[in-house]
């Protein structure tokens, strides 16, 4: 997707229009996508866009065009022809009227880096904003901590939370036709119980029939309740919607469904929503595991028994070895957590939910003193400054 740029220029500049141009080019060489330039109304319609200061001289063209501009000013300057200081004339009157803005200047693979992560974090807020949650039942009676504040989500970021009866799932799953699609026909051939890939898959047809009555970004569900309704787990379904783009989380858990949802637009990955299982200080690194993980997530994987019942279908994948990011958002998008860490292993444990993986992080303290509630996310890459720009935002 093309990045917005719009270039100011004094009129008295003497540089050569292809000098300006072959800068732009540099800098669109290094970022792998383009820069288009586009006219003031157009780029001052966008999410997210470059002001190119190309020459000194055009402080009062930035003054008359951004007067009333109310997003961050990221000021692109080469040093030409005194256009690094008119940039940091520009950004100092900004700073003193309150409003946010930087310059990004020198290294040229540096500054496409920072634009990734401005346009990453920008693209997100702007995917998310009116995200409608479905939340079908209620959150389990364990996640006493774990309750969104609906208000501060819906002020910040627009979210709406929609209640759903788990009678409306239990109705679409004796209803609904089953679904068949690349994903339910790889799942099969794996050769797992057909009943009880027919009631799994059952529930995966009846929550996407929800998600598209109710035209919901995400989705979460009480799924220890269909335990002793209909004897499946909801494991199945949620890898499934969550491979498909429509974010999934257990144990109707808001804050993790929307923390999901944050780091899925951030990152374009598969997100793995997991409990935090043991930690061990010493040699820093923890075990997260669960259930379910997007089945576009894992390089292998079997299913088997959910965990704590031993009934259903659930999924034990193998996540490629590496950099991940472990992120949770507040309840009210006023705090979060967000650290690098490595996936180093992928565990096999009997006494533990069946998709296991220990990451090494540098520094464990926060899960041990301050946590923000209990399931936390992890997707393979470093986006930590994405998730920096993105909270800015709000």
């Amino acid at each position: 997707m093309a990045i917005s740029v719009y270039e100011i220029r004094s009129g008295l500049s003497q540089i050569p229009r292809e000098h300006s141009t072959a800068f732009l080019c540099a800098v669109e060489a290094a970022l792998g996508d383009s820069l288009a330039q586009i006219s003031l109304n157009h780029f001052l319609d966008e999410p997210f866009g470059i002001i190119y200061v190309s020459s000194g001289g055009s402080e009062g063209l930035f003054l008359q065009q951004f007067s009333s501009y109310d997003k961050p000013c990221y000021l692109l300057t080469s040093g030409d022809s005194n256009s690094l200081a008119a940039s940091m004339e520009i950004l100092a009157y900004l700073r003193q009227n309150g409003r946010k803005g930087e310059i990004m200047h020198g290294d040229v693979e540096l500054i496409a880096g920072r634009i990734r992560t401005l346009s990453r974090a920008a693209r997100a807020k702007k995917q998310l904003t009116g995200i409608r949650i479905g939340v079908v039942g209620k959150p389990s009676d364990w996640l006493i901590a774990s309750e969104l504040d609906r208000v501060a989500c819906k002020k910040k970021l627009g979210v709406e939370v929609v209640d759903i009866p788990m009678g409306e799932l239990l109705e679409a799953y004796q209803a609904t036709p089953a679904i068949k699609n690349e994903w339910t026909t790889r799942l099969r051939a794996l050769g797992y119980d057909a009943k009880e890939m027919d009631k799994a898959l059952a529930i995966y047809s009846a929550l996407k029939s929800i998600v598209a009555i109710h035209n919901l970004g995400a989705i979460t569900v009480r799924c220890f309740d269909l335990l002793g309704s209909v004897c499946t787990t909801g494991c199945l379904a949620l890898a499934i919607l969550n491979a498909e783009g429509i974010y999934a989380g257990c144990e109707g858990d808001v804050p993790s469904t929307l923390s999901m949802a944050i780091l899925g637009e951030l990152s374009g990955q598969p997100v793995f929503m997991c409990n935090p299982s043991r930690i061990d200080t010493r040699a820093g690194h923890m075990v997260l595991a669960h259930c379910t993980l997007p089945v576009n997530m894992p390089s292998e994987m079997t299913l088997t028994t959910h965990f704590e019942s031993g009934i259903g279908v659930a999924i034990a994948g193998t996540i490629t070895l590496g950099t991940c990011t472990v992120f949770k958002a507040g309840a009210d998008l006023a705090r979060h957590f967000a650290k690098a860490g490595k996936i180093e292993k992928n565990l096999r444990e009997a006494a533990l939910c069946r998709t296991q993986i220990q990451v090494a992080l540098d520094d464990m303290t926060y899960f041990l003193t301050d946590p923000i509630q209990n399931h936390h996310l992890v997707c393979t890459g470093d986006f930590t400054a994405e998730i920096a720009e993105f909270f800015a935002l709000l």
